[in-house]
């Protein structure tokens, strides 16, 4: 639909508001529920959202030294500019319209939101001769709780949807069809199509895989997987999670990015080549190249949070090293060999908790750094089993670190811009810093009365 179409649409839409969303640095779908006239006039002049959607952190706290914006800007409001190609109806909310916008033409905010960054990453790709297709995968868990029953437990010990390790299970699947159905069947009419869905290993959770499409679709589509799931969710008066590693005994949620270059007709896989003994192509092995290169230096992007790292663990199915292979889950990226239209590379390191819009960027802007430098892929394919390899070189340990790596690379201002990675290194940093002065569960249980 173009955008007269949609316009009269939305028109003949019987319904009063409209709902729209913008993703903030961490990923989370912020938005409001406007009328029907002053969305349609938003449609032609921007709107305003006020810019503290980038001045505080996950928990609303505002940040005390922001550059971007802070106290010392009065908060004033950006201009948003509402996407009419990301136009899709909530069928769980009355099918409300829904639509997505980014701050691409603001002046303050254009450098530091993540959908503005992606479609630039994009342009740069297309720009090349690369048309990218990407598709994301995750893994959440679930829970019999609602918000209300979360803070009176105080976050603490919640009821798994279901008890004990059953992976690939029909019998969980059946008890809950209703929900797992619902996530399916409501998703694709919802504008985004989940090509399978089962159980994973752990209590209550479910991995689902997103169908493919053009990249910015692909970011928008798992924004909105992720806030869709815990909408169904409550629903059925369960409370998804989407951090990634809740609990020490048992996996984390990976939140993958299966990734394919194609010509400009997009006709040919570029990843693809017949020609060679792994059928993977020269491009790809660049890309690969590129990936491990700067994946030390920009990992924040992959692993946002305090909780992220905790998910990195020898035997956990989450990667721990700077590492790539064929058809290998213990690697940082696996290479998935397939004829001409399925060859693609997956991205492990992200768990479910990164913002999708960054992990993407990230791993597109180090991909197409490997090709455009024609960098050779001198790290060897790992051969079984990653965890144990000798030679193996570790990711950064913690948000610390890996903010640290960040904040003093050139490389990473070169791929996304010194704006961003000021603001989003601060943002990390703020991050590391709230951790560092609570006093944890651990703590009290292991000092407080012995030491």
């Amino acid at each position: 639909m173009d955008k007269r179409n949609i316009i009269d649409e939305i028109e003949r839409y019987d319904g009063s508001h409209i709902k729209f969303g913008v993703v903030d640095i961490d990923g989370v779908l912020r938005g409001k529920l406007v009328s029907k006239k002053k969305f349609l006039k938003s449609l032609e002049q921007d709107t305003g959202f006020c810019n503290v959607i980038f001045g505080w952190d996950v928990n609303d706290q505002v940040y005390d030294d922001s550059k971007v914006t802070g106290w010392h800007t009065g908060f004033p409001d950006s201009s948003a500019t509402i996407d009419v190609s990301t136009y899709r109806r909530i069928p769980w909310n009355d099918n409300i319209p829904l639509f997505l916008a980014d701050f691409h033409r603001s002046d303050d905010l254009s450098d530091v939101c993540p959908r503005s960054l992606l479609k630039r990453i994009d342009e740069r790709s297309r720009n090349a001769g690369y048309i990218p297709k990407f598709a994301s995968e995750y893994e959440w868990f679930n829970f019999r709780e609602t918000p209300q029953s979360l803070k009176e437990k105080n976050t603490v010990d919640p009821t798994p949807l279901t008890p004990g390790m059953f992976g690939y299970s029909l019998l969980r699947s059946s008890q809950y069809n209703e929900y797992m159905s619902g996530i399916s069947d409501q998703m694709e009419k919802f504008g985004v199509p989940v090509e399978g869905i089962h159980t994973e290993t752990g209590d209550g959770v479910y991995e689902a895989c997103i169908e493919y499409s053009d990249m910015v679709e692909a970011a928008d589509r798992s924004a909105l997987f992720k806030s869709g799931v815990k909408e169904i969710a409550f629903r059925h008066n369960i409370v998804a999670s989407f951090m990634a590693k809740w609990s020490d005994e048992l996996p984390g949620c990976g939140g993958h990015v299966h990734q394919s270059l194609w010509d400009s007709d997009e006709n040919t896989n570029l990843f693809y080549s017949s020609a060679s003994d792994k059928k993977i192509s020269p491009i790809l092995e660049h890309y690969i190249a590129g990936q491990l290169y700067c994946l030390p230096e920009i990992l924040p992007m992959y692993a946002p949070t305090v909780n992220s790292y905790k998910r990195f663990v020898s035997g956990s199915w989450a990667s721990t090293s700077v590492s790539w292979a064929r058809s290998n889950r213990t690697t940082a990226l696996r290479v998935i060999p397939g004829g001409k239209d399925s060859t693609r590379l997956e991205t492990r390191v992200p768990g479910s908790d990164a913002n999708p819009y960054l992990s993407m960027a990230a791993a597109l802007a180090s991909g197409l750094y490997g090709i455009e430098n024609k960098l050779t892929l001198d790290t060897p394919e790992t051969q079984g089993n990653e965890y144990e390899n000798p030679e193996s070189k570790s990711l950064p340990a913690n948000l610390k670190d890996a903010t640290s790596h960040m904040k003093s690379s050139d490389l990473a201002k070169t791929l996304f811009g010194d704006t961003f990675v000021e603001h989003f290194v601060y943002s990390r940093e703020w991050e590391w810093e709230q951790f560092s002065k609570r006093v944890t569960d651990w703590e009290l249980k292991r000092y407080f009365e012995i030491i």
